[in-house]
């Protein structure tokens, strides 16, 4: 197929990058020229620099673990507090590694991509991006001395994947030469690597295929922290095979259909979750089927002291309505956050000495999303959050004792008075029910600027959440936020995502549609006033809902977007989502995705409404090449169309705070524009 914008497909190319240029000083200065833009960067940075945000809380033995940015320090400080000062009203932080510093003293545009660290905390692999995109280096760090390990584990640029079994043995993947990667661009082959030896003498202890996304080891303990390490071989990215390294670091596969997911380790008990049905027999001779979403107890070192078959205890099956969100495994007890009618919830099951697993509800608030933000493997501290559309959020922690006690609460970013959230329901083109969302003003009997935020892919669930940008650049104005619960997202379960997979795309795309002909159709809005918005899979939302029915629409703002669906598995982590989309190679599926691809099925002779492509040059996984494209395809057939590329961020189109803030001005500015938004706040 004949592809004139293809050239845009160098990334790093001279001709692109100069066409990204000319492209962000045309938009640039149209948008940064609005009164509203500087007021709007302003309010934006003052949240995200806030001094009193609440402070992530990682829990690890006796301390609290937390990654900062702020205005001193926009790369960020990785720090840690004890649990009882983290509590208290004044936390005092120890600072392990200052970003900024470590990025001007090396004269490099490090991003702090994430920390690996051994059982004692004695030592710390740290991830460092340039620029934000998935490929980083990996370095071994001291907290205690605060410096780098010298001679300590290190891994170059690359894809990498690396953890720590105990205090001298990590088990790694990464780009050791051709061959060695999926064509996914992952890991395809786990070493072991011994403190004091050379990376190359590192011993390969497993390999999966280059048609696979990834082969990864993790590192599972026990209720007695007795480490266990396992390889997740990722066959796509919803099927996954599942292997115990034994003592002799051999490969033991597991009897879990491809289809389970591995979610912690309890008294021997391995907790895993199932997205399809699935029937075993035990050694006791009866079938036994495990519903599709439920989660289960598989007695794993039973199973690995006999190689027979054990009975599995299935703790929690979800309704219709209900769906598991996250599992974290503490001691004796396993925290599952479930989600009942796009609602949170947090059910905490407990082990006991007799083989008896004990279920009991954590009194936290309803209404919201209410989930489990820590639980800590060597302690019995746990920490949970909630937050809703006008509620910020707020931290509560129990010590073990089982009481429940709020210790952090977030100021409201926004004035929220004389607002409330509805939940409504629109009927798909198959008739189907879809939920979703509206936040908006109280007694206003007229439609309103209303933003339609989407994802719908990869089983994420988008629940309530506070989202304050929103709330103080479009809320506060007196516009409305819709946020869409469509099929292709997890919030009622496997089922509810696998109604949208590969040939049921379609799907997706119609029930985003029908929620912005429910929001006509009620009066809440006008074509004229309703924009759609959405990032990753949802931009490849929001652009092909505005090509199949842009009579519903007033503008978009697509973030990092997929579009070439016909080409996505040859770029950046493309090949990885043939799970999801389909492989345009199988002539059926390539038929199917010909239908809805947007950067196929824009026309000239169509009249679309006005659109802004957000993106950024660091984005290795997406990478800005659709984006690209669209926009100069769009440009070139008469539409009307504004493209931003950050040259930093990654797939978040942002490395701090400041670009962070950048892009949420731009585009709530260019909504306001475009939707005719006149501040009823003052």
């Amino acid at each position: 197929m004949e592809d004139p914008y293809l050239w845009l497909e160098d990334v790093h190319g001279e001709k692109p990058l100069q066409w990204v240029k000319e492209q962000n000083a045309k938009s640039l200065a149209l948008l940064k020229a609005d009164p509203d833009y500087q007021k709007d960067f302003d309010a934006v940075l003052a949240i995200l620099d806030a001094t009193d945000r609440i402070p992530d809380a990682s829990l690890f033995r006796g301390e609290v673990h937390n990654f900062w940015q702020d205005a001193q320090h926009p790369k960020g400080l990785l720090r840690r507090a004890s649990i009882a000062s983290y509590e208290s009203a004044d936390p005092q932080w120890d600072v392990m590694l200052d970003v900024d510093k470590l990025a001007a003293d090396e004269h490099e545009n490090w991003v702090f991509a994430g920390a690996s660290a051994t059982a004692t905390y004695k030592h710390l692999l740290i991830s460092l991006s340039r620029g934000g995109g998935d490929a980083s280096v990996v370095r071994e760090f001291d907290p205690d001395a605060k410096a780098f390990v010298k001679n300590g584990f290190s891994l170059k640029e690359a894809k990498s994947d690396a953890i720590y079994f105990d205090e001298d043995t990590v088990l790694f993947g990464t780009d050791f030469g051709p061959g060695s990667m999926t064509r996914s661009g992952y890991p395809r082959v786990v070493k072991l690597w011994k403190r004091g030896t050379a990376i190359a003498d590192a011993k390969t202890i497993f390999e999966g295929t280059e048609d696979d996304v990834a082969a990864s080891a993790f590192v599972m303990r026990d209720s007695d922290e007795k480490p266990y390490a396992f390889v997740a071989r990722a066959l796509d990215f919803f099927n996954t095979e599942y292997s115990y390294l034994a003592p002799d670091w051999s490969a033991v596969k597991l009897p879990l259909p491809t289809t389970a997911v591995v979610q912690g380790l309890i008294d021997g008990q391995m907790l895993v979750s199932f997205r399809k049905d699935w029937t075993y027999q035990p050694a006791s001779g009866e079938v036994i089927t495990v519903p599709q979403g439920a989660l289960a107890a598989f007695p794993i070192l039973s199973y690995l002291s006999t190689n027979r078959m054990p009975r599995v205890d299935i703790l929690y099956v979800p309704d219709a309505r209900a769906s598991i969100q996250g599992v974290s495994a503490r001691r004796h007890t396993a925290y599952v956050s479930i989600s009942e009618n796009v609602r949170g919830a947090v059910l905490a099951f407990d082990h006991h000495a007799d083989g008896r697993w004990m279920q009991s509800r954590i009194a936290l608030p309803a209404n919201g999303s209410a989930y489990t933000s820590s639980a800590n493997e060597f302690g019995p501290q746990v920490f949970y959050a909630y937050q809703g559309f006008l509620d910020p959020p707020s931290v509560y922690a129990d010590n073990g004792d089982g009481g429940l006690r709020r210790i952090k609460g977030l100021p409201a970013r926004f004035d929220a008075s004389g607002m409330s959230v509805a939940q409504y329901e629109a009927k798909s083109a198959d008739g189907t029910m879809i939920p979703y969302f509206v936040v908006r003003k109280n007694g206003n009997s007229v439609p309103q600027p209303t933003v339609l935020y989407g994802y719908g892919g990869f089983e994420v669930s988008q629940a309530p959440w506070y989202w304050a940008t929103a709330g103080k650049l479009w809320l506060e104005k007196g516009g409305a936020i819709a946020v869409a619960n469509i099929r292709g997202g997890g919030e009622f379960g496997p089922a509810w995502h696998e109604a949208a997979l590969k040939e049921n795309r379609q799907k997706a795309f119609d029930d985003f549609a029908a929620i912005a002909a429910d929001l006509e159709k009620r009066g809440l809005t006008t074509p004229k006033q309703l924009a759609i918005m959405g990032g990753s899979n949802g931009g490849l939302l929001v652009s092909t809902v505005m090509t199949q029915h842009p009579e519903l629409l007033g503008a978009v703002v697509c973030q990092v977007p997929l579009i070439d669906m016909i080409r996505y598995t040859q770029i950046g982590a493309g090949a990885s989502w043939a799970g999801e989309y389909g492989d345009p190679a199988d002539p059926k599926m390539r038929d199917i995705i010909l239908r809805y691809s947007p950067y196929q099925n824009v026309s000239a002779d169509k009249s679309y409404p006005p659109i802004f492509f957000v993106t950024a040059t660091s984005d290795d996984r997406v990478t800005p090449v659709h984006a690209r494209k669209m926009a100069a395809k769009m440009e070139a057939q008469g539409h009307d169309v504004l493209f931003f590329e950050n040259t930093e961020g990654g797939h978040a189109a942002a490395a701090d705070h400041k670009q962070a803030a950048e892009m949420w001005a731009l585009s709530f500015v260019y909504l306001k524009r475009e939707l005719g938004l006149a501040d009823a706040s003052h």
